[in-house]
């Protein structure tokens, strides 16, 4: 598994936070079975940033906590590598980008009482399970399934609630 991490400014983030998003990646990988080498690429940036990033690829002029953008049509809980794009030099898998914004992360850690490192690790969690076909933009059964996983996953890092 390769993850890359690039800050938009040298200062943005914590001295950890590569780290910790780096180990939420590999828990979901783990949690859903997945054994080939996959690819993450990961963009740390600011409320301007994001706000740029989701106007321009999805319409949406607002901020937001973090974005994912899927390589490919997955369906949760059913990953089928041969359907996937490949790196032609490294044969990883590449899953696609996620965008966080740390700025407003650090804001709702703090917001909600569970800090930085849950947070940041809670957003790496759900951008990663929708990079792999995971959604909630239900309020039914597709909710409940990604919310599960979410809790499952932050539980085996053991930064739960």
């Amino acid at each position: 598994m390769s993850v890359t991490v690039t800050r938009e400014r040298a200062n943005l983030g914590h001295s950890e936070t590569a780290g910790l998003v780096k180990k939420a990646v590999a828990a979901v990988l783990l949690a859903e079975g997945i054994t080939e080498p996959c690819r993450v690429d990961v963009l740390l940036t600011d409320d301007k940033g994001i706000r740029e990033i989701n106007s321009e690829h999805r319409g949406v002029d607002a901020a937001t906590d973090v974005l994912s953008f899927p390589m490919n049509e997955l369906t949760p809980g059913r990953f089928e590598a041969e359907s996937c794009e490949k790196d032609y030099d490294t044969g990883e898998i590449i899953l696609g980008d996620m965008v966080i914004d740390i700025p407003r992360c650090e804001k709702q850690g703090e917001e909600y009482g569970h800090g930085y490192k849950r947070e940041v690790s809670y957003l790496a969690v759900h951008s990663t399970l929708h990079l792999l076909g995971y959604d909630h933009m239900d309020e039914g059964p597709e909710k409940a399934q990604m919310r599960s996983r979410e809790d499952e996953i932050m539980e085996r890092l053991k930064i739960g609630r």
